[in-house]
């Protein structure tokens, strides 16, 4: 059963990753990856809001089943790392090591960020 609401929060995840990105890509038509980075941020956010809210000493504690299906399923469907990789290499192959670089930093920092965030403010609802 684990493995099965794993699939399918990965099928959710994935399918708004799509619709995200083709948005992003709308709103910014340029060539900097806009869409993985904002996609990135969101989904750190969204796990970060999950893994407070949902632990056992949460306001709203899940079964580890429960917590997989959002925290594995839906972020590791949404969020994309490998995308990042292989966006920053096509950066730097292009000798765009500027851009490349921002684009690290920005992503790991505002990921990071966007954890912070969401589990201060899943914890002012305890």
């Amino acid at each position: 059963m684990n493995y099965l609401l794993i699939a399918i929060g990965g099928a959710f995840g994935s399918v708004a990753r799509h619709w995200c990105g083709v948005t992003a890509y709308w709103l910014w038509p340029v060539a900097f990856p806009w869409g993985t980075l904002v996609i990135n941020i969101l989904g750190s956010f969204v796990i970060g809001v999950a893994a407070s809210l949902t632990a056992s000493t949460g306001r709203f504690p899940l079964s580890s089943e429960w917590q997989q299906f959002i925290m594995v399923g839906i972020c590791g469907g949404y969020t994309t790392f490998s995308s990042f990789s292989l966006q920053t290499l096509a950066l730097m192959r292009d000798g765009r090591l500027l851009e490349a670089a921002l684009y690290i930093g920005l992503s790991v920092f505002l990921c990071v960020a966007g954890v912070a965030l969401g589990q201060v403010l899943a914890n002012a609802f305890h």
